[in-house]
């Protein structure tokens, strides 16, 4: 590890964080971040390695940046991308002043005091200015094409609540990079998981005398990526020239109406299902590596969801739920997942009990028999450290009681968990949750048991740590320490690096999001702004429903180890939720006990979610190609034709990345004029 790969990886990490709210919500271009495969990262590494490095090394043979000084700057550059995007500024300034705006627009928001309910310093202070505070962050400040000075942005009024919410982001953040340091030797090396991903980034990656990799030699993958590259960029040069080309290439097929074949099928949303099928070369690819009823079961689920659906649907029974609605909501989808979810972390728990068991107990001070690495010792005590004071913390400053505080950051690190097993086995870079961890401790205790405030609470840190989980910081670092230990960087070196990168992310992201915001105002239409609202909304539902039942004011009176015998279970979302992880349980032994079960416990995690219906087609056919290709041509066949899987990757990589680069560059010839938005993964 060399100090210009770490100054570059930092550099990289504040160039994702200060340009990303740009890209996505000034240009309107593919979401320059999206998923745990961002294809302005790769794009960029593929268009680096393809085509800058050559001459690099044509021009001067020294100097060139090494594999491993290439993979470190990547693993910062990936960990970075949890900050500007999805996973926590899309939604965190909103949530953090809007409800300021909805306490004017909302009804019912006054006359059940909501507000009240809000801890000191969670939200923006805008009793002093709130024209050019709340005002100006809606409609921006700056006056016709003047550009707006910095010092005109209200920082003063953030400073509060920035200070309130920074250090249990960075204490969440830090402990899951320290659990992630725990996990990879167990991952890597004793249960070898795949790590599909690292497989294609690797590949591209110059070799250790600093040759290029072999892969650029090969005429497959150059098919493979000047064929999705072609389409992709036909595609998006038909947006500006209509008139002169031939119209879209399709990428998919509506094949919505073949839902009508089947009733329960149909009732149970087949139709929107259906109506997703796209080719998303990516995915197809990443199928092409996994094992079959890895792709399979990915593929099926969701078709398997809607079946069950219907069924439901038939008897009169929605999965939509009981209590409330998306993502909070006690919902049957949002408990079976929370319930697929804990029943996949109890399988790899059980997986590497031995490893972990070592690495705590030398941790603590104790003697294990199994040899443990230092880098792992250290992370099991910084993770130990980081959930010790997020507890602290929640429970001090947030106002959560202890217990509630202890089960919510585990809750919401063993779904990250979870999530980054889901990357390293199976390739899915795309994952999105339904529940939370707030959602499971609403069906332990009740309503009544926990009360308005506690739950308002956990429904504002789960705006904030968990909502939209397709950038999850978690799944970028497991895979970068894998990465960089496959590239002689040290892995412990490695995840404090990390840390860094996200700290300078956060100095930058967070100045340069609110400076745009302030510039140029926001939409308030926008679905990321609407978000702010939920917490507010769902506890208001609930105060309702505690009233109704004449229990609204006894409701969260009993405080710490005694809500626990106060608590009342919602039967039916605990029995989804113990059924999903029955599920999960047995569906693991059988693939243990029987070497040719056809399906992955996988399926149960993604099944019901916005992500998995995405993907399902595309993993479908992905699986379809190995079948028939391993079937009629061999292993053989198979390997050969591994290059030309890189390259649909690389391609769509650089499908993407390009037109970002073409738009950047008109937008500043055309003095600010907006580019025509282009998105190849789902937004």
């Amino acid at each position: 590890m060399t100090v210009r790969a770490v100054i570059l990886g930092l550099i990289g990490a504040a160039f994702v964080c200060s340009y990303t709210y740009f890209n996505d919500w000034i240009m309107r271009q593919t979401m320059f971040v999206g998923n745990f495969m961002p294809i302005s990262v790769y794009g960029l590494l593929v268009l680096f390695l393809a085509f800058v490095l050559p001459l690099w090394l044509r021009i001067k043979r020294s100097g060139a940046l090494t594999r491993s000084e290439l993979a470190v700057i990547l693993v910062l550059v990936l960990a970075s991308c949890a900050i500007p995007g999805s996973n926590l500024l899309r939604l965190f300034t909103p949530a953090l002043i809007m409800p300021h705006r909805y306490e004017l627009t909302e009804p019912g928001w006054q006359q059940q005091g909501v507000m009240d309910l809000v801890p000191e310093g969670m939200l923006v202070d805008i009793s002093e200015d709130p024209d050019t505070v709340l005002g100006g962050y809606t409609r921006g400040l700056k006056d016709a094409s003047d550009r707006l000075s910095p010092g005109e942005v209200p920082w003063n009024a953030w400073s509060s609540p920035l200070w309130f919410w920074l250090p249990i982001i960075l204490s969440l953040w830090i402990a899951m990079v320290s659990l992630a340091v725990v996990v990879h030797r167990q991952w890597a090396d004793h249960e070898h998981l795949p790590y599909p991903i690292v497989t294609f980034t690797k590949s591209l990656l110059p070799e250790e005398n600093g040759q290029r990799s072999p892969v650029f030699s090969n005429n497959l993958f150059w098919l493979g990526l000047g064929g999705v590259f072609v389409i992709h960029l036909y595609n998006y040069l038909n947006l500006w020239f209509p008139t002169y080309l031939f119209g879209q290439i399709p990428l998919g097929v509506d094949f919505s109406p073949l839902a009508e074949l089947s009733t329960t099928f149909e009732v149970g949303g087949g139709e929107s299902l259906l109506n997703m099928y796209t080719i998303y070369f990516t995915v197809v690819a990443v199928a092409y590596f996994l094992p079959k009823e890895v792709s399979l079961s990915l593929g099926i689920g969701p078709f398997i969801w809607v079946f069950i659906a219907g069924i439901f649907a038939t008897y009169g029974v929605g999965v939509g739920g009981w209590q409330g609605t998306w993502p909070f909501g006690l919902t049957m989808d949002a408990m079976m997942i929370m319930g697929a979810y804990f029943g996949m972390l109890a399988v790899l728990l059980y997986t590497g009990r031995q490893y972990y068991s070592a690495v705590f107990r030398r941790a603590l001070g104790f003697p294990a028999g199994e040899r443990v690495e230092s880098s792992a010792i250290w992370g099991a005590r910084f993770f130990m450290i980081g959930m010790l004071f997020f507890t602290m913390y929640a429970a001090m400053n947030v106002g959560l009681d202890w217990p509630i505080a202890l089960l919510f950051g585990m809750g919401l690190v063993a779904v990250y968990l979870v999530m980054a097993r889901l990357l390293a086995e199976t390739g899915l870079f795309f994952i999105v949750v339904s529940g939370t961890p707030a959602t499971i401790l609403w069906a332990i205790f009740g309503a009544r048991a926990l009360g308005p405030e506690i739950l308002f609470i956990m429904f504002m840190l789960s705006l904030v740590l968990f909502y939209d989980t397709r950038e999850a910081l978690m799944p970028y670092v497991v895979n970068g320490l894998k990465l960089a230990d496959d590239c002689k960087a040290k892995v412990g070196r490695t995840a404090f690096f990390v840390v860094v990168a996200l700290m300078v992310g956060l100095a930058v992201g967070i100045p340069t999001t609110l400076y745009f915001q302030y510039e140029r105002g926001v939409d308030v239409s926008l679905w990321k702004i609407e978000q702010a609202k939920r917490p507010f909304n769902e506890t208001i539902s609930i105060m309702q429903r505690l009233d109704a039942q004449g229990q609204l004011e006894e409701a969260g009176q009993v405080t710490g180890l005694k809500r626990f015998a106060e608590a009342s279970p919602h039967r039916n979302g605990l029995i989804a939720f113990g059924a999903a992880a029955a599920l999960v349980l047995l569906f693991s032994f059988l693939r243990l006990r029987f070497t040719g079960w056809p399906l992955h416990p996988v399926m149960f995690l993604v099944w019901s979610t916005y992500a998995g219906n995405a993907f399902a087609q595309a993993f479908l056919f992905g699986w379809l190609i190995k079948v028939l290709i391993t079937r009629f041509g061999g292993m053989g066949v198979y390997q050969r034709f591994k290059p030309l899987m890189f390259g649909l990757i690389a391609g769509e990589m650089l499908g993407g990345v390009i037109p970002m680069i073409i738009s950047f560059i008109y937008f500043v010839v055309t003095g600010g004029e907006i580019p025509r938005p282009f998105e190849i993964m789902p937004g």
